[in-house]
């Protein structure tokens, strides 16, 4: 079993990491910090656009699409870097609504949405929850009435978080009352520049912008539809999936420049790097850490096999985001009450970061599933226990 990157991988990971350093420039990292690691704000679009040109934006896409028939090895090789380095790494149109299109979308909808996302022309905002509806999505209501050529809008989405930047809404609303929750689901692309659609912020506990979306007699064109009418539920599930995938990049980084801290802070006469307790903390995190990318690429291990991983994705998300939790648990630990101070102080030890990202942390544990509901779905799905 060989866990190394290919020649070829190895040195586009090293091409990558080059062009990350020289795009990491203060501008960026502060964009990406406060936006929440989206893109969408004018730095990241510039970059986005700059890998696009590369082809790295949709590496494993067909190149008719605008991709470059890659591995999905390297493409989560890239998304890693992008993340250790503090650049937007997930993205919905690319990341997750692009390969859900490839997957059951018309040749015509392929030949209309996805090169425009290739190129970093277009960036998708999720909109799945609601009001009623967070971890049971089959719970939606937002009502899509059938005109014959078009569709017109009517409901509340919670929660949907670039929707104040991004162009267009990766939509699951209800097309059909009558049947089964899950059976009446449809997904539709709607552009957020349309009529009738009502944007408001909500600021989260880390600063991120979230928002409120009402929609109001907004009209779709049928040609926006995903797939088949009354079968989004099924590509949303799929959607899910790929947006469990979760890169550890930035805590990685956090995680790093925690173990440079200890070896240079003295404290009582010797380095915090000789405490026995500082350094058993600090070995469980390397060893989980390593843990997590070998899950990670698991993930891409099965794709590039044909597959969709499907629980084990949701091992991979809930193994990494409380991972990210104990790593800035583990920081506050090690800086004491220079934990609790902002970047911006004086007294702010590594510019405030563990502060930052302690508040950062408790929403990857909630978003595309709390932790609940992915034990639950390893359980069902991957153990074959009961509902």
């Amino acid at each position: 079993m060989d866990f190394e990157f290919t020649k070829e991988e190895k040195a586009l990971q090293e091409e990558v990491r080059e062009f990350m350093k020289k795009e990491s420039t203060p501008e960026m990292l502060k964009e990406t910090e406060d936006m929440g690691d989206i893109y969408g704000g004018p730095e990241g679009r510039k970059i986005i656009r700059k890998m696009a040109a590369k082809g790295w934006l949709t590496p494993t896409w067909p190149k008719e699409y605008g991709g470059l028939g890659l591995s999905d090895v390297a493409s989560y090789m890239i998304r890693e870097e992008m993340g250790y380095h503090g650049l937007p790494f997930g993205f919905v149109a690319a990341h997750m609504a692009g390969p859900t299109i490839l997957r059951f979308g018309s040749d015509e909808m392929k030949k209309k949405w996805l090169p425009r996302i290739a190129s970093g022309e277009l960036e998708f905002a999720l909109g799945y929850t609601e009001p009623q509806a967070g971890s049971d999505l089959s719970a939606l209501n937002l009502r899509a009435e059938d005109k014959g050529d078009y569709f017109i809008l009517n409901g509340n989405k919670l929660f949907n978080t670039s929707c104040h930047i991004a162009d267009c809404h990766w939509l699951a609303c209800r097309t059909d009352f009558d049947v089964a929750k899950h059976k009446g689901v449809s997904m539709m692309i709607v552009d957020l520049k349309s009529p009738g659609i009502t944007i408001s912020p909500l600021i989260t506990m880390a600063g991120w912008q979230t928002n409120e979306v009402v929609y109001e007699d907004v009209r779709v064109p049928k040609e926006n539809l995903v797939g088949e009418k009354n079968k989004g539920f099924y590509y949303l599930m799929a959607a899910l999936d790929f947006e469990r995938m979760f890169p550890l990049g930035r805590y990685h980084r956090v995680f790093d420049e925690l173990v440079e801290y200890t070896k240079e802070t003295i404290v009582d006469g010797k380095t915090l790097s000789k405490d026995p307790l500082i350094r058993q903390k600090l070995a469980q995190l390397s060893t989980e850490i390593e843990v997590t990318r070998l899950l990670y690429y698991q993930l891409a291990h099965i794709l590039d096999k044909g597959g969709i991983p499907n629980y084990q994705s949701s091992m991979e998300k809930t193994f990494a985001t409380e991972c990210a939790q104990r790593i800035v648990n583990v920081g506050m630990d090690i800086l004491g009450l220079y934990g609790q101070i902002k970047e911006g102080s004086k007294w702010a030890q590594l510019k405030g970061k563990v502060e930052k990202f302690y508040r950062t942390s408790i929403v990857e544990t909630i978003y595309a599933g709390t932790s609940e509901i992915q034990r639950n779905i390893i359980a069902q799905r991957g153990l074959g226990l009961p509902r």
